[in-house]
């Protein structure tokens, strides 16, 4: 059944309590929002013989020596300054996405404007597999919870699954024109949101598969909540669902003054699922709880400083959340606008912590886990790492000579991986000494 979020203004809604500093270090206590978390078994009986089970995370690092010999569809060194390590080169065309597998962070997977993606070794890039078939430019691509199987989209909505090891495709779907698609983060279930409202839930290889329909409009944004029970979607007309995957049912509509003035662009959650923050080209992002389905908080582009060289009118009115997400040791969420501002909000108070300013757009945002420290992709080219208990600079990494489309992090921060649409990949090493 649908039901829709009750909650007052937002300005009138009070700080989180729950979050609090000892220190400027680190965070002591947070207490939930959830109850407790819910049980996964419901969603794998649901989908059957999927298995939910949590797999203990392997810390195995990248035993691999640098390559930097020139290759094929590797670029050794580059006219002008080049931090990086490696660049994979096989795209004729702008590279828009990248995953790197979550279990050994050794493989990347990107998708260009030439309708193709590749699966491919971040130490010396080395092709592994082209993922065959596309005939759109394909806009998303990641590996699945267990690294064993790896997922292409195109802008057509055709969905395609390929087993690593083997190299064979092993499932395909169309979809519908693709806006998003994410892996399930405990079972090999393809989730994908369409432009006709739709976000598709597929599990992988038998296939079946289930719709959650939303408005007549697309459905821009996604993610599943850590449970693995629910997702939250973002769509065109501003409104934000959660949804029930067992059911199929939304639990929380957020709409009209609740939900957003704009299309959604990302949305993000913390560790334990308990918060939401959602972003739009209205130019707020929104902190919901997602247990009540009740907004929390509203970061307000009124709360940036005076922005500095905005043009008159349209400039000024362009400006858009592009990336959100919260930081995993202290009660601080970082938001990146278009018009070039990195945002820290403190989450206790709600208020503005820092305020970081790029030359141009901010395309991606990424925290470290385990630290305050944020990572930025603009439209510049460049890779900044900033200090969010300071706001300062602490390093920049350069060598694209176009936009930054998108980037991945290791999980244990000795790698960023890039997109451009320079045709190019690059790996930049950024565990350095000083940090």
């Amino acid at each position: 059944m649908e039901s829709e979020s009750e909650s007052g203004a937002a300005a009138d809604t009070p700080p989180l309590e729950t979050l609090s500093f000892h220190g400027d270090e680190e965070i002591i206590e947070v207490v939930e929002l959830d109850p407790g978390p819910p049980d996964p078994d419901d969603l794998a009986q649901e989908m059957e013989d999927v298995d939910f089970e949590e797999e203990e995370e392997e810390e195995e690092g990248n035993d691999e020596g640098w390559v930097l010999e020139p290759q094929e569809g590797v670029v050794g060194s580059m006219e002008g300054p080049d931090d990086s390590e490696v660049t994979f080169a096989l795209h004729s065309a702008s590279v828009f996405c990248v995953s790197l597998d979550p279990k050994t962070n050794t493989l990347a997977v990107t998708g260009g404007e030439d309708d193709k993606a590749f699966v491919w070794r971040l130490g010396d890039g080395e092709l592994l597999f082209e993922c065959a078939g596309h005939k759109d430019s394909v806009t998303c691509a990641g590996f699945g919870h267990d690294s064993t199987l790896v997922a292409t989209g195109d802008m057509s909505g055709l969905l395609k699954v390929w087993q690593v090891d083997t190299k064979e495709e092993v499932w395909s779907f169309e979809a519908g024109d693709l806006e998003w698609m994410e892996w399930h983060p405990r079972a090999p279930v393809l989730l994908a949101g369409t432009a006709d409202g739709n976000t598709w839930m597929g599990k992988v290889p038998n296939g079946d598969c289930k719709t959650f329909q939303g408005p007549n409009c697309p459905a821009t944004c996604g993610r599943v909540l850590p449970d693995g029970k629910r997702a939250v979607v973002g769509y065109e007309d501003g409104t934000i669902r959660i949804w029930d995957l067992k059911q199929g049912n939304p639990i929380h509509v957020l709409k009209g003054t609740e939900g957003h003035q704009g299309p959604l662009t990302c949305v993000a959650t913390n560790q334990d699922g308990s918060l939401i923050l959602t972003g739009s080209v209205d130019c707020q992002a929104k902190l919901v709880s997602a247990t009540t389905g009740k907004v929390v908080g509203v970061f307000r582009p009124e709360t940036v400083a005076s922005q500095p060289s905005l043009g008159e009118g349209e400039e000024s009115e362009s400006n858009s959340v592009e990336s959100l997400g919260f930081c995993s040791v202290m009660p601080l969420a970082a938001v990146g606008y278009l018009d070039g501002t990195l945002a820290i909000y403190d989450l206790s108070t709600q208020t503005l912590r820092h305020q970081c300013q790029h030359q141009s757009g901010i395309v991606q945002l990424l925290w470290e886990a385990g630290t305050a420290v944020v990572y930025t992709c603009s439209l510049d080219g460049v890779v900044r790492l900033w200090d969010a208990r300071t706001g300062r600079l602490l390093t920049d990494y350069r060598g694209h000579t176009a936009e930054i489309l998108d980037f991945a992090l290791s999980k244990d921060a000795s790698l960023v991986v890039t997109t451009s649409g320079d045709h190019k990949a690059k790996v930049f090493c950024v565990q350095r000494p000083d940090r």
